[in-house]
C-alpha cells in the first residue's frame, strides 16, 4: 500500500472525493451528485444506494485522473451528512429511502417523546434539543408508520455508515454521528437508557459506536470488484460533517474556535466536556476522539443570505461579471467596499429560513430595516454581509456568556474567500479572524485526518493538524469596532420588537 489518503464527503447534494498525500497536498478531487426526494411537504429522502453508486463513480474517476495505482491508496475515510435514519437488514440491504437531516415529518413523535421525558432532560443527556431534525423521532416515525420495515431493520445507520457497510460488511457508526441522534448520552458515551425507554426504540437496532479514527474493517473482495479499490484496503469510519469540518479547521484543542461561512453558517469550538446552556441555545457533539467535544451554534442562512441576494437582486452584476470573466461575488464585494461601516443606517436581518441559534424560531423572517431614498445597491450588499456578522456576534455572545474566551477565530467555507467579509467579521466580533490555507476543503481534509491517524500515517490529530496553516489574519479596527457596537445593539433589539409581526406573517403565509 502507498501513503495516499482517499476521503469522501457524503453531503446533501452529492459525494465529494478528495485524494491527498501525507503532506496534505490535494492531488485530485471529484464530485458526483444524487437526487433528493420530497414525497410530501416536510418529507426529505435520499436513496442510500445512490451514496454507494456515487462513491464508486468518484473513486474510480479520481484514481484514474490522478494517475496513481489503486494499490497506492493507503486508506479510505469518510465525512457525511448527519442526523439520518437508514434502516438496513442483516443482508446490508436498505429497506427504504433515508430520512435525511432536513426531514421534519416526525413532529408528532417529538411530542410523544416529550410527554415521557422532559425536553430539558433530553438536552442534558444528549447535548441537543428534542427535535424532529434528529434521528430518534425519525426512527420512531418508521416504527409507528412502517412497522414491517422497523421489524425487519437490523440497524439504523447514517450516510457514511452505509457506504462503510458496503465496503466492509461492518455495521458501525462513530461518536460524532451518534451524538446527533437524540439517543447517545454524551456524558457516558453510551446509548442512553432513558432515551431508549422514552422513545421505545429497540437498543439492539442501534449500531456499535467507535471513535472516528477507528479502522472499521477492510475492503472486501466483492466491494473491490465494484468500486475499484484493492481488496484489503483499510477503511476508517470517519465522522459527521460537523466534526470533520472542526478537525479540518485545526480546531482540536480546548478553546480553539472557528466559523464555517458556507450556505448555512455555524461557529464551533472544542471543549474537553459538554458545554450545556440552560437556555438550550447551543448544542454539543462528540469530536473525533473520546474526551473531546465540539460545541456549535448555527444560523440557517449565512452564506445563503449572500447567495439569495446575488440570485434575486443582482442580475445586472451577474451579467457584468460574466462579461469581465470574474466571480460575481468579487464584483459585489467591490461595490460594498465603497460603503461606510453600518451601511449608512441600513440593517439586514438574515432570517430567510427562520433561525436557530440563538433564537430557535422557525417563524423568524428576513428584513431590511432603515431603508431611505439615499440607499442604493452597494449599501444593501454591505448590509447583507454585516447582518450575517451581527447574527454571528449573537452566537459569540452566547459562548462568552458561558465562559468561552476568544483571542482568535479561524474561518473556513466559501465566504472566507472574501477579504471584506473577514474584515467585517473581525470588527463586529472584535476578535482577530484567521483565514486558513484549506477553506473549502476543510471538511474533506478532516475526513482525511481521521483516515491518516487511523492508518498510522499520522501519529495523532495534533500531528496531522500541523498541515493546516493560517494564511492571513485580520485584526479588528478600533474605530469600526465602536461603530459596529452601536449597530449590533440595535440589531439585537429588532427581532424582539418584530417577533410578533413575524409570527403573524407566518400564519398568513400558511393560511394562504
Amino acid at each position: 500500500m502507498g501513503s495516499y489518503i482517499l476521503s469522501h464527503d457524503l453531503g446533501t447534494t452529492g459525494d465529494k472525493a478528495t485524494l491527498v498525500d501525507e503532506n496534505g497536498k490535494v492531488l485530485a478531487t471529484d464530485f458526483y451528485g444524487y437526487d433528493t426526494y420530497h414525497p410530501k411537504s416536510g418529507w426529505v429522502e435520499q436513496d442510500p444506494e445512490d451514496y454507494w453508486n456515487a462513491f464508486c463513480k468518484t473513486t474510480r474517476s479520481i484514481v484514474e485522473r490522478s494517475g496513481i495505482k489503486p494499490s497506492n491508496v493507503a486508506v479510505v475515510s469518510f465525512s457525511g451528512q448527519m442526523m439520518a435514519a437508514i434502516p438496513v437488514d442483516e443482508e446490508m440491504v436498505p429497506l427504504r429511502r433515508s430520512l435525511i437531516w432536513a426531514d421534519m415529518r416526525s413532529t408528532k413523535q417529538v411530542e410523544e417523546i416529550g410527554k415521557k421525558i422532559e425536553p430539558d432532560r433530553v438536552y442534558m443527556i444528549t447535548g441537543h434539543r428534542l427535535a424532529a431534525s434528529y434521528s430518534a423521532s425519525k426512527i420512531l416515525w418508521i416504527k409507528e408508520n412502517e412497522p414491517d420495515i422497523y421489524r425487519r431493520a437490523y440497524k439504523f445507520l447514517h450516510a457514511k455508515d452505509f457506504v462503510v457497510l458496503k465496503l466492509t460488511s461492518k455495521f458501525l457508526t462513530d461518536y460524532s454521528d451518534a451524538s446527533g441522534m437524540n439517543l447517545l448520552d454524551i456524558n457516558s458515551l453510551k446509548w442512553s437508557e432513558e432515551m431508549i425507554e422514552a422513545t421505545g426504540i429497540d437498543a439492539h437496532k442501534l449500531p456499535e459506536v467507535v471513535e472516528s479514527t477507528a479502522v472499521a474493517g477492510t475492503v472486501t473482495k466483492e466491494a473491490s470488484g465494484i468500486c475499484g479499490l484493492v481488496e484489503g484496503t483499510p477503511v476508517v469510519i470517519g465522522g459527521g460533517d460537523g466534526a470533520c469540518a472542526t478537525a479540518g479547521a485545526g480546531v482540536i484543542s480546548k478553546n480553539d474556535s472557528y466559523i464555517y461561512l458556507g450556505t448555512s453558517t455555524w461557529m464551533g469550538l472544542t471543549e474537553t466536556e459538554p458545554m450545556l446552556d440552560p437556555k438550550k441555545r447551543i448544542f454539543t457533539f462528540c469530536h473525533f476522539k473520546k474526551g473531546l467535544y465540539f460545541v456549535a451554534g448555527t444560523m440557517q442562512t449565512g452564506g445563503g443570505s449572500y447567495g439569495w441576494f446575488k440570485n434575486t437582486m443582482c442580475g445586472e452584476e451577474r451579467t457584468e461579471a460574466e462579461r469581465e470573466g470574474i466571480d460575481v461575488y468579487d464584483l459585489l464585494n467591490r461595490r460594498a467596499e465603497s460603503v461606510n461601516p453600518g451601511s449608512d443606517g441600513l440593517i439586514f436581518l438574515p432570517y430567510l429560513m427562520g433561525e436557530r441559534t440563538p433564537l430557535w424560531d422557525p417563524d423568524a423572517r428576513g428584513a431590511f430595516v432603515g431603508i431611505t431614498i439615499r440607499h442604493e445597491k452597494p449599501q444593501f450588499i454591505r448590509a447583507v454581509l454585516e447582518g450575517v456578522a451581527y447574527n454571528m456576534r449573537s452566537i459569540v455572545e452566547v459562548f462568552r456568556e458561558l465562559g468561552a474566551d476568544f483571542k482568535e477565530i479561524r474561518i473556513i467555507g466559501g465566504g472566507a474567500k472574501s477579504a471584506l467579509w473577514r474584515s467585517i467579521m473581525a470588527d463586529v466580533l472584535n476578535v482577530r479572524i484567521a483565514k486558513l490555507n484549506l477553506i473549502e476543503e476543510a471538511t474533506s481534509f478532516g475526513a482525511a485526518i481521521a483516515g491518516g491517524v487511523g492508518a498510522g500515517i499520522y501519529n495523532s490529530m495534533e500531528d496531522a493538524a500541523k498541515i493546516i496553516r493560517v494564511e492571513d489574519t485580520v485584526e479588528p479596527d478600533p474605530k469600526n469596532v465602536k461603530i459596529y457596537e452601536s449597530y449590533f445593539k440595535t440589531f439585537s433589539e429588532m427581532y424582539e420588537k418584530m417577533k410578533g409581526l413575524f409570527h403573524a406573517l407566518s400564519k398568513l403565509d400558511s393560511s394562504g
